[in-house]
Parts: structure tokens; sequence; C-alpha cells
């Protein structure tokens, strides 16, 4: 029996060498200095990924660090329905140019307004009044229109003051824009998710609203 072991383990050794002869037998290596032909251009050396660099952000204080951290946990956990909400935008406005009258088009925003309490009631309902603030920002971002105009448009503005009056009743505002130029938190929001974007925590999607980072920074290094 010990000889038996020892034989599985040479020979599991050796089949185990032998896949690493294969590769290295298949494999063409380079010299750094030598052209690469590929798609008829030519290239040199190592094909490198692309690295995005960030500004550090400074905290005078360990409070000012802690903030950024809660803030950053918030909008991790909402941006996802910011992007479908902006997901759904699109096929429902595709949807909507299909319909010809104005009844057919109220009947399929009723039963999708029903397909979407149904669906995303439950989830919704686990934010946190500072959770909800930044989904009604993202939303704007990321469809250039605030929650208000989009129910005002696709409704009618009774509803959307009967929503907005809702809304205000938890100190929030179906109205607010996202302005990370001019607000703090909102320039801080665009810093976390596009950070995100870099580190794969978040899939980008294209905002209507879209800020170049480099510039938010000279602007708040002046303000801070």
């Amino acid at each position: 029996m010990f000889f038996n072991l020892i034989n599985k383990k040479i020979t599991t050794k050796a089949i185990f060498l032998f896949c690493i002869a294969k590769i290295y037998s298949q494999e063409k290596i380079y010299p750094l200095d030598t052209p690469i032909f590929k798609d008829t251009i030519t290239q040199f050396g190592i094909p490198l990924k692309e690295v995005v660099l960030f500004q550090p952000l400074k905290f005078r204080t360990i409070d000012e660090l802690k903030d950024y951290l809660i803030l950053r946990r918030r909008v991790i956990k909402v941006y996802p329905y910011a992007k479908l909400a902006s997901d759904r935008l699109m096929i429902l406005n595709k949807r909507l140019k299909n319909l010809k009258s104005k009844r057919s088009k109220k009947k399929y925003l009723r039963r999708l307004e029903k397909f979407l309490y149904v669906e995303f009631e439950q989830e919704l309902k686990k934010l946190s009044r500072s959770q909800g603030k930044i989904l009604i920002k993202l939303v704007h971002r990321q469809t250039g229109i605030t929650i208000f105009e989009l129910i005002k448009e696709l409704r009618n503005g009774l509803k959307a003051f009967f929503y907005q009056t809702t809304a205000s009743l938890f100190k929030l505002s179906l109205k607010d824009k996202y302005n990370p130029e001019d607000i703090l938190e909102d320039y801080l929001i665009e810093d976390i998710i596009q950070r995100a974007f870099s580190e794969k925590y978040l899939v980008e999607q294209n905002a209507k609203i879209d800020y170049d980072l480099d510039s938010l920074y000279s602007i708040w290094k002046t303000k801070r």
C-alpha cells in the first residue's frame, strides 16, 4: 500500500510537469523589445491595462472620513436602482412611441406603475431617508430629469403634486437635482461613483448628466 501511494504521487507529479511542459512548448515568448504583429498594428513590449488615477481626497477630521465612508455605503446600495430606473425609462419611451392613442398610453402607464410598485415596493421601503435622498439625485443624474418632472410627464401634474407632498412629509423633495459643482455631498457622490466604476464595484451606465472628475476636483479645491 505504501508503494502504491508513492506511485500515485509520482504519477500525479509527472502529469503536472507534462502539462506545464506542454503549455510552455505551445507558448511563444517575445523579448521586451520585439515587435508583436497583431491585426496589422505593430506593438512593442507588453500590453498594459488602462489605469485610472484619482486625486486623493483630503479629510480634515476623523468625522469627515467617517461621513464619507457612510455616504459611500449608501451610494453603492442605491445606485443600481437609479440605473434600473434609467433602463426602464428608455424601454418605456420606446414603447410609448409605438402606441398611437392617448387611451392606450394611459392604460400602459397604469399597468407599468402597478408592476413597478409590486416589483420594488418591499426593496424601496427598506431605504432610509438619507438613502432615498441620494436615490432622488442619482435618478436625475442618470435620466437628466427629476422624479417630479418624470411623474408629471408620464402621468399628470396632480399625481406629481401628490407624490411630492407625500415625500415632503419625510423631508424629501422629488424636485431635487444633482449638482456636484455647487453641493459638496453631490461632489463626493460623483467621486464615489467613478471610483466604484474603476474598482468594478458598480456596473457603469452612461449618464445623461456627466461630469469630469478632475474639473470637479479643481472647483472644490478652491472652495474647501
